[in-house]
């Protein structure tokens, strides 16, 4: 049975601009992730299916092959990576993490993006109510904040493939992506805000982070 959707708080600019600035108060990685493993934590199962059947839908629209070459790195990228954040608050291991957020600057540009990035990230042509809630939304940049910033690694995983035959590729301890400045127009994009590298000529030899 699917569960009913329930009561919440709105998901307005304001409201996103509070939490922007609850992230940018974390001083260590550690903070920053106990801070997104709070927010993450409030996402309820008819969110994540939600969030589930709207990944799905856009993975469907891709064309084959590359629809079936891509979606599990796309399910990685969201879902693993959510089951990585809770789990690692669970265990206290996000608190072993007392190094300092990694390219400052970089980290308060995402922040500041946030509030106009989500709703500037809307499809007027989506019908489905569920589909367009921001707080749908926002759960791509809260994962993507954990995975740039607490584990500083690329926000699409290791070994994704691109259109062109393209990957994100890592070599011994940096990350490289081919595509990393393509859409630096797209102001709310997460590439803008990537650690991986831009590299120079396309990725050989990759492998998938396990």
């Amino acid at each position: 049975m699917t569960p009913s959707p329930p009561d919440e708080e709105e998901y307005t600019a304001e409201h996103v601009r509070a939490i922007a600035v609850r992230l940018r108060s974390a001083c260590t990685r550690g903070e920053l992730g106990e801070i997104l493993a709070r927010e993450v934590r409030k996402y309820s199962l008819f969110d994540l299916q939600i969030i589930g059947g709207r990944l799905n839908a856009e993975i469907e629209m891709l064309p084959s092959p590359y629809r079936e070459a891509v979606a599990p790195y796309f399910r990685d990228q969201l879902f693993r990576a959510h089951h990585r954040l809770l789990s690692m608050h669970k265990s206290g291991a996000l608190y072993r993490l007392s190094g300092p957020i990694r390219n400052r600057e970089r980290f308060d540009a995402f922040c500041d993006m946030l509030p106009t990035g989500l709703f500037a990230w809307n499809d007027p042509s989506e019908r489905n109510p569920y589909f367009r809630n921001p707080k749908n939304r926002f759960f791509y940049y809260l994962v993507a904040a954990f995975t740039m910033f607490v584990l500083e690694e690329p926000g699409h995983p290791v070994g994704m493939p691109f259109p062109g035959g393209f990957t994100v590729e890592q070599r011994g301890s940096d990350y490289y992506c081919l595509i990393r400045d393509k859409e630096k127009d797209v102001f709310y994009s997460i590439c803008n805000f990537c650690p991986a590298r831009k590299s120079e000529e396309p990725a050989r030899n990759t492998t998938r982070m396990q």
